[in-house]
């Protein structure tokens, strides 16, 4: 049954992904993608410090699987996140296209060690 728990964490990180996408975006009219952005890094740090309380033991299997899996899962767009890139390129911003690869990746990854560092230091 642990496929409802990532259903249940899918179907709230699904829609909250659209709703903050969209909010993010109408408050910015630059071309890059900022909502975008802002859910990748936010799931990003999010799972950080889920996994960093599952490795610290306060949190469980089935919290990784709610919450890691499904909520993170569904709230970051690794697809969204290339098409939106991709079509930056193909409409001349390639500057922004390279921008956002170096800028999501780095700071995604910065998000997720920094939830997995605050959670040690927190439980650890």
């Amino acid at each position: 049954m642990n496929w409802l728990l990532v259903a249940a964490g899918a179907a709230v990180g699904a829609p909250l992904r659209y709703l903050v996408d969209r909010a993010v975006q109408a408050r910015h009219g630059a071309v890059f993608p900022w909502g975008t952005f802002t859910v990748n890094v936010a799931a990003s740090l999010l799972l950080g410090l889920v996994a960093g309380a599952v490795t610290a033991g306060v949190a469980s299997q089935r919290v990784a699987l709610l919450v890691g899996t499904g909520l993170c899962g569904a709230l970051s767009t690794y697809s969204t996140f290339s098409y939106e890139t991709l079509r930056l390129a193909e409409s001349g911003s390639r500057l922004v296209a390279a921008a956002n690869v170096a800028v999501t990746v780095l700071t995604t990854l910065g998000a997720a060690i920094l939830g997995a560092a605050v959670a040690g230091a927190a439980w650890g």
